[in-house]
């Protein structure tokens, strides 16, 4: 019988070390921690907003462990395992599992994305599907890989014992409706802070935003007040997290989602090149955002001057 998956799940971040640019597990920790004491159903490793197209395959291993040492049970660990070849993601899969991982987070290819069919893109779905020994999770993120997942795709694979869901971070609701509609039967899930108390409306099982890596407090009392129907509630805390999506996570990716973090009391830190970390100036800026809409622990002033890591 599958778990439910549903709720709020947080992408988090990489955190490294100031002074050599190293992966800090006790930071990484330490994070979590603090996101899963505060109620989070869920922490998915290596996506986008955990920087995982800078990480090598050892320390993929290495954060997967390190998260599940402190993930309950009871509690989602999702890994991000796209890659650009299908027999990469495939040992992508494998690693999670051997982790100890839940479910699996697969983009679509992104450095030959424009060039494939979406026959060819749905054969390296199921075939990664075929050979994972955890459920998928399809990863639609025109963002970072240039192309939308097909409905096509979604339709194809509608019956794979082995596919239970997908993340739509488009941000495009009428996309959202198409892949619902698709595949009424999988557990859809949003990526866009933006359109989180929306997607609820239009049957997301949850979200997993990367606004929540800083407004953990103010999403959970969006999923909690929805939860309990209680519209009005939800949808003012939507009126906060919409705009520090677009302010923050949307606007400086990585680096904006970590300086936010820093400026809550948890650890941002630098980004890993050839990302840029903000400037003292931008870094103001986020603090001064997350001050002025009321984000539950940020203090005007705590934009830290940050070191990049080497």
């Amino acid at each position: 019988m599958k778990r439910r998956l549903d709720g709020l799940m947080v992408p988090i971040t990489t955190p490294f070390d100031t002074a050599t640019g190293e992966v800090a597990p006790v930071l990484l920790r330490d994070n979590a921690r603090a996101l899963l004491d505060a109620g989070v159903n869920g922490i998915v490793a290596a996506g986008s907003t955990g920087e995982a197209a800078l990480l090598s395959d050892a320390e993929y291993r290495q954060i997967l462990g390190w998260l599940r040492d402190v993930v309950p049970q009871d509690r989602w660990l999702i890994a991000g395992a796209g890659r650009e070849s299908t027999r990469a993601a495939i040992a992508a899969c494998q690693t999670a599992n051997d982790e100890g991982a839940d479910a699996v987070l697969v983009r679509a290819p992104a450095y030959y994305g424009v060039t494939l069919s979406p026959a060819a893109l749905t054969e390296h779905f199921r075939r990664i599907a075929d050979a994972s020994p955890l459920p998928l999770l399809l990863y639609n993120i025109p963002k970072y890989t240039k192309l939308t997942i097909p409905e096509t795709t979604f339709v194809a694979l509608a019956d794979h014992e082995n596919v239970w869901g997908a993340k739509d971070s488009s941000g495009d609701l009428k996309q959202f409706a198409a892949y619902r509609e698709a595949v009424p039967q999988w557990t859809m899930l949003v990526g866009s802070g933006f359109r989180y108390y929306a997607a609820l409306e239009m049957g997301a099982a949850g979200g997993i935003l990367g606004v929540a890596d800083f407004a953990f407090r103010e999403a959970l009392r969006l999923r909690d007040a929805f939860a309990a129907g209680d519209r009005a509630a939800a949808g003012a805390m939507q009126e906060i997290l919409g705009p520090l999506h677009q302010q923050i996570v949307q606007a400086w990716g990585p680096a904006g989602i970590k300086t936010a973090m820093d400026v809550v009391g948890l650890a941002g830190g630098p980004v890993r090149l050839p990302l840029a970390d903000l400037s003292a100036r931008e870094r103001d800026q986020i603090a001064q955002l997350l001050v002025g809409a009321g984000v539950s622990g940020a203090r005007a002033g705590d934009g830290a001057r940050l070191a990049p890591a080497n």
